[in-house]
């Protein structure tokens, strides 16, 4: 992650939980906060409850190489906290790439993307 860091410090993820805003579906919760740096820092919550921990870590991996992979369309400056449901562990990359991506989208996080060809 080039242009970002770990979020790893308890007392961020309540203050995101309380005040930061959230979406959901069916795979994902996404909160996010600003944080007033020029950089985004990423909190992954996979609950035990999902499995053991080598299904647990796959699904961070997963989701973290989501974020690796799309880190230049996300605006700098924000606390983003992503939260795993339950179906998210036999979720096939693809879905919960769109998943992350849409709700990422929805709040606002996704930098506008140019439409226009280039000209050379």
């Amino acid at each position: 992650m080039r242009f970002s860091a770990s979020l790893k410090q308890s007392h961020l993820f309540r203050r995101l939980y309380r005040r930061g805003r959230s979406a959901a579906n069916g795979l994902l919760v996404l909160y996010c906060r600003k944080n007033g740096t020029g950089q985004n820092r990423i909190g992954l919550t996979v609950s035990s409850k999902l499995g053991c921990a080598v299904v647990r870590n796959r699904l961070r991996r997963r989701l973290r190489e989501i974020y690796r992979l799309h880190e230049e369309a996300f605006r700098p400056g924000y606390d983003i906290v992503v939260v795993a449901r339950s179906r998210a562990v036999a979720a096939p990359y693809r879905k919960l790439e769109q998943a992350y991506l849409t709700l990422a989208g929805r709040l606002g996080l996704l930098q506008e993307q140019d439409h226009e060809s280039d000209p050379s």
